[in-house]
């Protein structure tokens, strides 16, 4: 039963962040329009960047595959760690409301981080 929850835990992180990273591709989601000036001018100083965005979407894109497959779970929680420390600093500092969402998210990368850790172990 354990490893059933696991799996479909696994299937909607790895759908979500695969569908974030398409989104920072393709623009199909709007940007809320009730943004705080600062996170619109930190969003600008992202984009001004050039390169910065499609890197994170393709670290997405390519974790979030990696995380729906079992055996290359490890790697895609250990691939989308440094993103999720990002949305969290985002959230916690520029846009509250959606702290939440970023603490939800990095509890479930940190469980399966932890679930992983035999895999993980080798890195330290």
């Amino acid at each position: 039963m354990k490893r059933k929850i696991i799996n479909i835990v696994c299937i909607l992180f790895g759908l979500l962040f695969i569908n974030s990273g398409l989104n920072k591709f393709f623009d199909y989601m709007p940007m809320p329009e009730d943004l705080p000036q600062e996170a619109q001018d930190l969003f600008a100083a992202l984009l001004s960047f050039g390169w910065l965005l499609p890197l994170v979407a393709i670290v997405e894109i390519i974790a979030g595959i990696l995380v729906m497959i079992p055996r290359t779970q490890a790697l895609g929680y250990v691939m989308i760690f440094p993103v999720l420390v990002g949305v969290l600093l985002i959230n916690l500092i520029n846009i509250p409301d959606g702290l939440l969402m970023g603490i939800i998210l990095m509890g479930i990368n940190l469980w399966m981080l932890y679930e992983n850790r035999a895999k993980i172990k080798p890195l330290f």
